[in-house]
C-alpha cells in the first residue's frame, strides 16, 4: 500500500504565501505587523527616518552650490556689481560727465578717493558709472550668444544629416576669425556710440562656440533609454526636444556661458581700448583705461582703478562658472 502522505505546513502554505498583497495573503499580514511595529516602536538604529525623495541634478549641484565658498563670495560680489550698475547713484552721487580741467590728474582728495583724470573728471564716479556699459554688454552679449548657439546646435545635434554638416562647417568659419582683428574690421565703419553694435558683433562671434557644446551635448542625451522610449511610444521630435532632450542637455551651456560672460566684458573692454568699441559720452572702463594709459607714470591712479575694476568683475564671473562647471558635471564630484 502507498505510504500516506504527510502533512506539510510549508507545503501547505505555499499558495498563501505566494498571494500578492492587497488579496489578504500571509505577506499582507506580515507588512502590517511590521508597519504596527515601526509606528510603536520607533525606526530601527540603521534607520535614518522618512524615506527622501529622490533629487534631481539641479537640486544636487544646488546643494553643493550653497556650500561652495567660491560660489557665495562670486555670488555676493557680482550681485553687487549688478545692484551698482543699475543704481549706481546709490554709492556715487557724482556725474561721471562733468570735469574740471584746473584738477587734471591730481591725486586722491576728499569727497573723490580715486583721484582726477586728465580731463579733471571724478576718476571714482566714472569707475562706478563704468560697471553699467560693461555688465550691459557682458550679459547681452552672453544672452543672444547662449540663444543662437543653442537653437542652432540643438537642432544640428538632433536631427544630424546635411544641417549638422553645414553647420560644423559654418562654425569652423567663424572659429577661424580673430577676435580682435574682427572687431576692428567690424566695428570701424559702426558710427553708433551705444552698446549694441558691440553687442551684436561678439553675438556673432561667439555662437559657435556655444552650438559646439549644445550640438554634442544633445547628441550625447538623444541616445539615452527615456529618449528611445518616448520615441517608440510616438512622441513628436518638439516633444521630445523640449521635454526630454533639452531639460538634460542644457548644464555644459550654462556653464560655458557662464565663463563666457566675464571673456565678453573683458573683450568689451578690449575693443574700447583700440577706439572701435564704445565712445564717449559712453562711460566704460575701456575708455578710461585707453586715455590713462599714455599718463602711467605721471598719474597711475587713472589706470589702477579702472583696470583693478575690470580685472575683478571678469575673475568674478569666471569664477562663477567654474563653481557651476564643478556642481553640474557628476563626473568633477
Amino acid at each position: 500500500m502507498p505510504e500516506p502522505e504527510r502533512y506539510d505546513p510549508l507545503r501547505a502554505g505555499d499558495r498563501e504565501a505566494i498571494a500578492p498583497t492587497g488579496q489578504g495573503g500571509p505577506m499582507d499580514l506580515a507588512l502590517e505587523e511590521a508597519e504596527s511595529l515601526e509606528k510603536a516602536l520607533g525606526p530601527g538604529p540603521g534607520a535614518t527616518g522618512p524615506r527622501e525623495k529622490a533629487r534631481s541634478l539641479w537640486s544636487d549641484a544646488w546643494q553643493q552650490l550653497r556650500r561652495n565658498p567660491v560660489f557665495i563670495i562670486s555670488a555676493l560680489l557680482i550681485l553687487f556689481l549688478v545692484v551698482i550698475a543699475i543704481w549706481p547713484q546709490l554709492i556715487a552721487s557724482g556725474d561721471p560727465l562733468t570735469c574740471d580741467l584746473s584738477k587734471s590728474q591730481q591725486g586722491p582728495a576728499s569727497g573723490h578717493p580715486f583721484g582726477f583724470d586728465t580731463q579733471g573728471c571724478d576718476v571714482y564716479t566714472r569707475t562706478v558709472y563704468g560697471a553699467r556699459a560693461s555688465i550691459t554688454v557682458g550679459v547681452c552679449a552672453t544672452v543672444g550668444a547662449a540663444l543662437l548657439g543653442s537653437f542652432l546646435g540643438g537642432l544640428a545635434g538632433f536631427f544630424g544629416g546635411w544641417g549638422d554638416a553645414l553647420l560644423s562647417r559654418v562654425a569652423d568659419i567663424f572659429f577661424g576669425i580673430p577676435v580682435v582683428l574682427g572687431g576692428l574690421v567690424f566695428l570701424s565703419v559702426v558710427t553708433s556710440t551705444t552698446v549694441w553694435p558691440v553687442v551684436g558683433f561678439i553675438v556673432l562671434l561667439g555662437w559657435p562656440q556655444i552650438a559646439r557644446i549644445a550640438r554634442g551635448s544633445v547628441i550625447t542625451a538623444k541616445q539615452n533609454d527615456y529618449v528611445q522610449a518616448a520615441r517608440a511610444l510616438g512622441a513628436s521630435n518638439s516633444r521630445m526636444m523640449l521635454r526630454h532632450v533639452a531639460p538634460n542637455a542644457i548644464a555644459p551651456v550654462i556653464v560655458v556661458a557662464t565663463i563666457a560672460l566675464g571673456t565678453y566684458i573683458a573683450l568689451e573692454a578690449t575693443l574700447s581700448f583700440l577706439g572701435v568699441g564704445l565712445r564717449p559720452p559712453t562711460v566704460s572702463w575701456g575708455i578710461d583705461i585707453s586715455n590713462a594709459a599714455s599718463q602711467i607714470r605721471n598719474a597711475p591712479h587713472m589706470l589702477l582703478y579702472p583696470a583693478g575694476a575690470l580685472s575683478v568683475t571678469v575673475l568674478a564671473f569666471i569664477m562663477l562658472g567654474d563653481a557651476v562647471r564643478d556642481a553640474l558635471d557628476p563626473k568633477l564630484r
